[in-house]
């Protein structure tokens, strides 16, 4: 970003345009499909090509440049089409693949992080547990030394991708007596033994991507799929949540902006009482305030980013204050948006209703609100 006028530098502006292109191009055309078919197959080259999956990964395995203000247009640009669409590349290369990229050996990174930044492999993240979501030091699966690498003995839910992955990375303790100093990252490939996939978990929004429940049993886990060594999977996480949070940010930002544009492009249309609603003060008002509250959530987004880009001692703040206050404005626009499409807001033959599921999971996914508050709370008061 530009120093004093907070616009986005050359290089971002013509990312954006980039990403904005794709979206219009070959997302847009298939929102209603993926929302009821599940996320294409043939988006994954073709993200691959428009540069999209490799943004601030090296180079050497396909990565593009760029860093984490460039992710956060990214983010914004997909969501503009629907949340299904956005979140599912997204965990594939920047919440999964961020920790090859990171913590990986060469050996790892060639055979497991070149093929996402190609769009020839799926990764997610599995963190989360029936008994453990914010508290990731509560995790209770296990990883069990055997001959050979590690019996990994637990459950995953709410797993982003898990039915696309070719391989997950999972969070599993491998010291249970050393709290969250005993856990560690493994590498599990699509059907392994042991590893049971749920059906598709039927969820309030996001419906073009995939959910499901883990169980693993006795699965065996070979040695050289550990990542960043043993016992470093906590502090691990906790790096590669900076930028999830800011990717779900912008995610919140495109969100909004597509429940602002609809709705523009609504009240111009609609008629009530002799004129159309754009000429009401009560409803201009109204989303002039929604376009406010778009803009704020933007800055704060990409001033994120930008620290975050710059090694600012701050950005871990400004992270948590943007992922905040980008979820919860996204749902308050997304609301405005709904009470003035009226009657059309609450059925399927207008996006609104989508973009409204889409925008509950935010205020949740990557840390909740009370999460980030207490990160700010933390940093003023202890």
């Amino acid at each position: 970003m530009t120093a004093g006028t907070f616009a986005l530098d050359d290089e971002h502006r013509q990312f954006k345009e980039v990403c904005d292109r794709f979206v219009a191009n070959e997302l847009l055309p298939r929102v209603a499909t993926a929302e009821a078919r599940g996320f294409p197959a043939e988006l994954w080259p073709k993200l691959a090509d428009a540069g999209l999956l490799g943004v601030g990964h090296p180079e050497r395995y396909g990565g593009t440049g760029g860093g984490v203000l460039a992710l956060a247009i990214l983010s914004e640009a997909l969501a503009m089409a629907s949340g299904g669409l956005a979140i599912t590349p997204l965990v594939s290369s920047y919440m999964a693949a961020p920790h090859l990229a990171r913590f990986a050996t060469a050996e790892q990174q060639e055979r497991y992080l070149a093929p996402v930044l190609a769009g020839e492999a799926v990764a997610a993240i599995a963190v989360t547990e029936p008994g453990a979501g914010s508290d990731v030091a509560a995790i209770a699966t296990r990883a069990v030394p055997v001959e050979g690498g590690w019996s990994l003995r637990g459950s995953k839910v709410f797993i982003t991708n898990a039915g696309l992955a070719d391989f997950l990375i999972v969070a599993a303790k491998t010291d249970p007596e050393a709290g969250h100093r005993g856990i560690s990252m493994l590498v599990v490939e699509r059907g392994a033994a042991g590893m049971t996939l749920s059906e598709p978990m039927a969820k309030l929004g996001w419906h073009a991507s995939d959910t499901r429940e883990i169980a693993f049993e006795e699965c065996f886990v070979p040695a050289d799929r550990l990542l960043g060594g043993e016992g470093r999977g906590f502090y691990q996480i906790m790096e590669a949540f900076q930028v999830e949070r800011i990717s779900l940010a912008g995610m919140s930002v495109g969100l909004a902006q597509r429940a602002l544009d609809d709705t523009v492009a609504h009240v111009r249309e609609r008629t009530a009482f002799g004129a159309t609603l754009d000429r009401k003060q009560a409803v201009r008002h109204r989303v002039a305030e929604m376009s406010t509250k778009v803009e704020a959530a933007r800055l704060m987004t990409y001033r994120a980013g930008a620290l975050f880009d710059a090694g600012d001692p701050t950005a871990p703040d400004a992270t948590a204050m943007a992922k905040l206050l980008a979820a919860r404005l996204a749902a308050e626009v997304v609301d405005d948006a709904v009470q003035l499409f009226g009657g059309y807001g609450f059925i399927e033959e207008t996006p609104i209703a989508m973009h409204y599921r889409d925008a509950r999971i935010l205020r949740i996914g990557g840390g909740t609100d009370e999460v980030q508050l207490e990160i700010l709370a933390k940093r003023l008061f202890d």
